[in-house]
């Protein structure tokens, strides 16, 4: 795949501001106007087979897991048991960080993660599965949950070049949730 072009005004989504990612002076960052479009971290976020998600534990301790999911109309849904440790995690404290496998070509998300329970949405999202895994969503009611992350943050960078291409798009807080 070849690499993204810089651009000086590159698409961006929609109540997002885009600037340089947040990262001391010893890095060598310089100011400037060019950065990753939007279309090369969403691509990415669409095309991920596994996302790493972490959360944190009661006691603060982190918790990374991979797992499946789907990038849907610009958040990130997955399923998983009410039982497990991230379950768990996300009822005490929303906010996660979720990565994609890659350190040479990152894109790392940060966001709360909210439950989904619109059967429209089950609906969408078990097509997305099917086309994506070739399997269905399972949702066994009592026992499994969907989960939605819209974006709070989101970096992104190519390993070969962190400086030049680091981005960083932020999402307002209160953005209306965008309807699947």
């Amino acid at each position: 795949m070849p690499a993204p072009k810089l651009s000086k005004q590159p698409a961006q989504p929609q109540g997002a501001t885009i600037g340089p990612p947040h990262m001391p002076k010893l890095y060598g960052a310089k100011k400037r106007k060019e950065y990753l479009p939007w279309s090369h971290a969403e691509e990415r976020l669409v095309r991920s087979r596994n996302y790493w998600i972490c959360t944190s534990r009661p006691d603060g301790r982190p918790h990374s897991i991979p797992l499946w999911g789907m990038w849907v109309e610009g958040a990130l849904y997955f399923g998983t048991a009410r039982a497990t440790r991230k379950s768990r995690n996300l009822v005490q404290n929303p906010a996660v960080s979720v990565h994609l496998e890659s350190g040479d070509d990152v894109i790392i998300l940060e966001g709360k993660a909210s439950e989904v329970s619109d059967p429209a949405t089950f609906k969408k999202l078990d097509a997305a599965s099917r086309a994506k895994y070739k399997m269905p969503v399972v949702m066994i009611p009592g026992e499994s949950v969907i989960y939605c992350v819209r974006p709070r943050v989101v970096l992104a960078w190519l390993e070969k070049d962190m400086p030049g291409t680091g981005t960083r798009w932020e999402f307002a807080e209160n953005e209306p949730a965008i309807p699947v």
